[in-house]
Formats: C-alpha cells, structure tokens, sequence
C-alpha cells in the first residue's frame, strides 16, 4: 500500500512554532517513504477562527517548501457528508441524542456516564453521542509502542454532533481520514488520548483502523503547549531557515555545520533523507525556548 499522510491544522491563527513541528514531522515521514502528503483545513469551529488564517497558514507552509499533494481539503465543506453519517447512527441505534450539561457531567465527576443513553430523546436542543459498546484502552504508537487510554475516556460515549451544531473533532477527522486514503497520522502528543476514540469509529465503520505516530509537544517553561490559544506568535514567513533548523533539531535531528549556508530546498531534502523514527525524543513534551516572534 503506497503511504499518504496529511497536516490537518485549524486555522484559528497563524502557523506558530508547535505546529511547523507537527508538519515537518509528518512532511519527513511522507516523503522518506516516497509516500503522498496531503494538507486538510480542519475548519469546524468558526467562533475559534481567525479571518485570513486558513491561507496565511498555506503560505507559511509554501515558505518553508512544505509542498502539498493535491487539493487542500476544507472540512467545512463537508457538513452534509458528517451529518448523513450521523442520521445513519441515530437510524441503526449506535448514537444517540443527549441533553446532558457541561455543568451536570463536572457534577458527576467529569466524565458522561450514560444519563441520556435509553432516554430515546429528541434533536432540540440536543448533542449526539455515539455508543462505545467496546472502548479502546490501547493502542500501537509507532514512537512509544503500546500506549494506554484511561478507562474512563475509553469507555465514555463520546459527542460526535455539539449542542450547537457543530460537528466534532472526532467524526470528522476519520470520515475525513478515510476518504482521502491516509495510511498513517503523525501528529502532535496532545491527540494521544482520544486516538482511541478515533480507532472505535474506524471499528464501527467497518473500516481498519490506521497506524499512529504522536511528537513530542513544544511546551513553554511553565508546561503550557505552544498554540494559538495560548497566544503563540507567528513562525516568519520572510525569513523561514531560523525556526525551520531549531524545528528540526527538536525532532532530533544532528545537523551538519554546513547546513547554516544551505538553501531552504537543500535543508528540506537533507531531511527527508536523514529522517528515521530512532531520533525522535522519548519524551511527549519538551520545554522549547523559541522565542516565537516573526522577524
């Protein structure tokens, strides 16, 4: 089976430091196995988007001859196919609606424990949740090995359809996933957890579920993830190599001395050529002093 990967940010602001990682990292794998690398636009959450950003993050990435495979997928475009999915759920008995609060599942320690799941209720003002009959506690990490799920997340009937209308995370990114033939997702080690979910939905789908790879996460001194919603600044498009070499050193490259005067289009094929999974760091998150500014 010939390789596809994909990058699949939210364009909720500009491509900041954490996010260059996660797709040189899956840029590297792609490419090193002479494989497809597709780039998807997960664009569910419009109250968290920033106008501009979706094409400012293309550009980004052009700068850094992170060169995409066929069309970019938006998955705002995709509303109809996610909802015919779910009305194919409700119809068969796997998902069901939910009025459950935020507020009442804190009360009961966090987790959904299944109020909702017999209460045949109805769309108004409802989420929907799909049933985990069997949880996935584990899972193969091509970095890590066999990775763990709290059971507590692995058993809990997940929403795949908010409150508001929008869609989830979840469902869309498989449905997504397996339209576009993906083989294998290397991302960032914050989706560990709800790689298992991810992994149920291949199951009820009929579908084989795909090989996962999670990075190392560029977290600030205080242990907080570099991301827009904490305010990440911008990468520079103007003046790529800086953050594109300090990028690779945190995905465990050794550089030569030499690459300090090397073209970008040199620093990206010495990568793909050099790239294998024994360098990347044991560690799922590493404290980066990366000044996050653009030059």
């Amino acid at each position: 089976m010939d390789y596809i990967g994909r990058f699949a940010p939210s364009p909720s602001g500009p491509l900041h430091f954490g996010s260059l990682v996660a797709a040189l990292g899956s840029y590297f794998q792609a490419k090193s196995q002479q494989g497809t690398w597709l780039v998807r636009m997960e664009d569910l959450d419009p109250p968290r988007e920033m106008l501009g950003a979706a094409d400012l993050i293309l550009k980004t990435l052009e700068a850094y001859h992170l060169f995409w495979d066929g069309e970019v997928m938006y998955q705002s475009q995709r509303h109809s196919i996610y909802q015919s999915q779910i009305e194919q759920w409700l119809t068969e008995n796997k998902a069901y609606y939910c009025q459950c609060t935020r507020k009442q599942i804190k009360a009961n320690g966090g987790y959904y424990l299944g109020h909702c799941r017999e209460q045949h209720l109805q769309a108004e003002g409802c989420a929907v949740r799909i049933k985990v009959n069997t949880p996935i506690t584990e899972f193969y990490d091509l970095k890590h090995g066999k990775t763990a799920i709290p059971q507590a997340i692995a058993e809990e009937d997940f929403i795949i359809k908010r409150r508001d209308g929008l869609y989830a995370y979840n469902l869309a990114v498989v449905i997504d996933d397996i339209e576009q033939g993906v083989t294998e997702v290397v991302r960032g080690a914050d989706l560990i957890e709800p790689t298992g979910r991810q992994i149920g939905l291949y199951n009820t789908l009929g579908q084989t579920p795909i090989q996962y790879l999670h990075l190392p996460l560029a977290v600030t001194e205080n242990g907080a993830k570099l991301s827009k919603q904490n305010h990440a600044d911008g990468i520079s498009i103007e003046n790529p190599i800086p953050s594109l070499l300090q990028a690779m050193q945190f995905l465990g490259f050794t550089l030569p001395e030499s690459i300090d005067t090397a073209k970008i289009d040199e620093i990206i094929t010495w990568g793909i050529k050099h790239w294998h999974l024994t360098q990347l760091p044991v560690e799922t998150q590493i404290t980066t002093l990366f000044s996050n500014r653009v030059s």
